[in-house]
């Protein structure tokens, strides 16, 4: 199964976890900010085979502690 090009997030998302940040740290950070998603989500976002939404974008933002455009950043 190759990469979701359409998915520019999983990037963000993997180099959070290479600044320290752990899946399971993540997942807790969107269930408080509302997200209401699966640690399998969060591995399949980074991996880059889930896609986020436009409505999604803000709750990993704010999960990630980011501006919303930084996660558009390759």
């Amino acid at each position: 199964m190759g990469e979701a090009t359409q998915n520019v997030i999983g990037q963000t998302v993997r180099s959070s976890a290479m600044g320290g940040l752990t899946q399971a740290r993540l997942f807790a950070r969107c269930s408080r900010v509302g997200w209401d998603v699966s640690e399998n989500t969060i591995a399949k976002t980074e991996a880059r085979y889930r896609c986020i939404t436009d409505k999604e974008i803000i709750h990993p933002a704010k999960a990630l502690r980011v501006e919303v455009q930084e996660c558009f950043q390759k």
